[in-house]
């Protein structure tokens, strides 16, 4: 992977041409100040760098320009750790006077900058992280979210296991707020018999212990969360502990930001995903392209939805007409969506949690060495997750 950039904190000015034009000119906003905020150091690294990465590029693509006005981009590093994520969160809003925050990699990294950006006056955009407490009844007029609520993706493989007719099964995910909203999603569409459910603690890289009780449990399946470092060390593990003939299904553990780590250990695991890189339309095509040749890596899920985090930015400061202090407009204009995602089908649901579409994906080898998930199936169609109804926006 690319060496790590911007690991502190990087101001980056992307100046555009200097006449403004049309509506934005009008109101005399001279830039967008964005704030972005991912994990960019440790273990976990290579997550946040594909977000970085692909909201940069959104950027390229529109001409270092959202909705007509210039941009001015300020990149921290939240060390994985909420205490400095907070403190962070409130430079950008009060120090760096951001108007969005996009991030973080975390969920419960989200937990704890919800509050200071929001409460800030800033829109937080997350590009990845999407914990079910603010899916449902803690809602936040000013929080969105481009990537998914964070039990859907899990949901994809345990309706998978449930029509595959797996009666017994063990999962494993960290003790954190994702890797519980993991197990729950996946249990949600499962209703077999679950033998042992084990959390370890987040960032552990040995998984002896949890593959010797798979041994000893025989399942007839294995579900697994481990983003970023812990799903290298699993994979791998996995196969010398001689486990391969149980069938491996996994969401954030086999993809774009591991493959390339793993290589052939996880080539023909299952994973889900709201896209994968072969997806087949245009405009997913053009990112995947200029994002190899750009980066010289496969983009994953990380990297597509801070892309459209940035296509989302672009589109409510067009709605606004490029009055930034028209809180309302910008908050509609989010809501709206009105841009192509690379996804294909999407829209912002009630609690501002995207309605889209869910694939079962597979870990495949390309022609030209690379790896890459690739599209096995559709699961869902057009699916708002579980705890929308609880939200009392409109």
């Amino acid at each position: 992977m690319k060496s790590i950039r911007n690991a502190s904190r990087l101001a980056t000015a992307l100046i555009g041409a200097t006449l403004l034009a049309g509506p934005a000119a009008a109101q005399g906003a001279e830039k967008v100040r964005v704030g972005l905020m991912f994990t960019l150091s440790g273990p976990s690294a290579v997550l946040g760098e594909q977000g970085r990465d692909g909201f940069l590029l959104a950027l390229d693509t529109l001409g270092k320009k959202l909705g007509g006005l210039d941009v001015e981009v300020v990149t921290v590093d939240d060390e994985l750790k909420p205490d400095v994520a907070t403190n962070k969160a409130r430079e950008l809003v009060k120090r760096d006077r951001v108007d969005f925050v996009v991030g973080p990699t975390f969920s419960n990294v989200l937990r704890a900058v919800v509050r200071p950006v929001t409460e800030g006056g800033a829109f937080l955009i997350s590009p990845n992280a999407g914990t079910s407490n603010y899916a449902g009844a803690e809602c936040n007029p000013n929080l969105f979210v481009s990537s998914y609520q964070n039990d859907q993706v899990h949901e994809v493989l345990g309706k998978y296991a449930q029509n595959k007719g797996y009666k017994r099964l063990v999962l494993l995910a960290p003790n954190y707020q994702a890797g519980k909203d993991s197990l729950a999603g996946f249990k949600h569409s499962y209703k077999g018999e679950v033998v042992n459910e084990m959390f370890t603690p987040l960032g552990q890289l040995d998984f002896s212990a949890e593959l010797a009780q798979i041994s000893a449990a025989q399942p007839d399946a294995v579900f697994a969360f481990m983003p970023g470092g812990m799903g290298v060390n699993l994979v791998r593990q996995y196969r010398q502990a001689g486990l391969s003939t149980i069938p491996f299904l996994s969401a954030f553990t086999v993809d774009e930001s591991t493959l390339p780590a793993q290589k052939d250990a996880a080539v023909g695991y299952f994973g889900g995903a709201n896209w994968a890189p072969d997806l087949d339309n245009p405009q997913s095509k053009a990112f995947v392209a200029a994002y190899e040749k750009k980066y010289g890596s496969v983009p994953g899920t990380y990297a597509m939805q801070a892309y459209d985090a940035a296509l989302m930015i672009d589109a409510a400061v067009k709605r606004a007409k490029g009055d930034l202090k028209d809180k309302d407009a910008l908050r509609a204009g989010l809501k709206a969506a009105e841009f192509q995602s690379l996804r294909g089908n999407f829209k912002i649901g009630n609690n501002h949690y995207p309605i889209q579409d869910f694939y079962l994906v597979k870990a495949a080898k390309r022609p030209d060495g690379k790896y890459e998930t690739q599209i096995a199936e559709k699961i869902f169609s057009n699916y708002q997750d579980n705890y929308a109804a609880e939200c009392k926006m409109k």
